[in-house]
């Protein structure tokens, strides 16, 4: 049975960014992936593209023979994808049993209202997929309250909408450090907890929240997420290893993968640790490494690159025998020596 995720999210949450880190992460610990690009508008993308939406349609036709603007463009694209979801079909069969990862459009319509891409989620399930919706949004939206609310009811509405196992994600958590600082700490966010807490500060955010009716809407609109209870945010930083780990755990446990993989004996290192739990980060850490303590973390691995440099130098000038560990790197280059012997005797078969 394949596994396949879901990225979705608005403009600017990190969508492609995060497929190619993801698919070089799942490479990294040995399960085979292929990225799927189900974008129209995506000409260049940073991963390699197993399936390309644009070898069926194209952003640029469509505007140009329907005169359609770009956002109504990517909605017809994503209807003629449906339309001919046998093309789709046939490429993914191709892919045999590859963990897929599925890179969509970020016009937010699509995932909220818009029928199309659940259609063709749901087409896709019915293949024998065992799905997961990544829904990316950017950590910047923790700056103010209003974006937060904002993008509390973007991923409650999405979450109602495609009805599938759903993670959301704040992406950029290493970026947050360099913002204002937040009146609350990260695990408030994340977990979505009382909601009324943030009131004072969003009315504090602009005087016309202080109006009696913009009252009154924010707290029905709190009341609201609140009482579907669904909404809570894992965190992301793609290029830190122990982020990533942390996040395909999650998604692993949600999607079912930690259940029922194809792994066997010859799982690496990596593999195993993923898929055992090893080096887990909860909020708090989260919270430790790229807001309290950043500046302290990054020095620390600065310092393990410079003694893991070190240590790998060592080792190659001691390979290359004694008397060349006193030459500098220049001298190595222009070397024009005898090779030194390795110790090792070639003893060639007769004829």
């Amino acid at each position: 049975m394949p596994f396949a995720q879901l990225v979705i999210g608005p403009p600017g949450a990190g969508k492609s960014t995060y497929c190619n880190g993801m698919h070089q992460f799942l490479g990294a610990i040995g399960r085979k992936c292929s990225v799927v690009n189900l974008d129209p508008a995506n000409d260049k993308t940073s991963y390699p593209c197993a399936l390309d939406v644009r070898d069926l349609v194209t952003l640029e036709e469509i505007m140009d023979e329907h005169k359609l603007g770009p956002n109504g463009a990517t909605l017809y694209a994503l209807e003629d994808l449906e339309e001919n979801f046998d093309w789709l079909e046939e490429g993914l069969k191709e892919l045999g049993e590859d963990y897929v990862i599925f890179d969509c459009p970020g016009q937010v319509e699509l995932f909220t209202h818009h029928s199309s891409l659940r259609n063709i989620f749901f087409k896709i399930q019915k293949m024998g997929y065992r799905l997961i919706v990544i829904h990316l949004i950017d950590s910047y939206a923790l700056t103010l309250p209003s974006m937060y609310i904002s993008a509390l009811l973007l991923s409650l509405r999405a979450m109602l909408q495609l009805d599938l196992p759903h993670l959301n994600v704040l992406t950029k958590i290493d970026n947050l450090s360099n913002y204002t600082n937040l009146p609350f700490n990260l695990d408030f966010y994340t977990e979505v907890q009382d909601l009324n807490y943030l009131l004072p500060h969003l009315e504090a955010e602009s005087s016309r929240l202080t109006n009696s009716k913009f009252s009154a809407l924010n707290t029905a609109i709190i009341d609201l997420v609140e009482e579907f209870g669904l909404v809570a945010f894992e965190t992301l930083a793609v290029e830190d290893k122990k982020s990533m780990m942390n996040l395909l755990k999650a998604i692993d446990r949600a999607s079912g993968y930690a259940f029922g993989p194809a792994e066997g004996a010859n799982d690496t290192v990596w593999s195993v640790a993923v898929r055992e739990g090893m080096g887990g980060m909860d909020v708090r850490d989260v919270q430790e490494r790229w807001l309290d303590a950043k500046d302290e973390y990054d020095a620390l691995e600065r310092e393990e690159l410079e003694e893991i440099a070190k240590m790998e130098e060592k080792a190659r000038q001691s390979a290359m025998g004694p008397g060349m560990d006193d030459l500098d790197d220049d001298e190595l280059a222009n070397w024009s020596g005898p090779v030194p012997d390795s110790g090792i005797t070639v003893r060639r078969k007769q004829t």
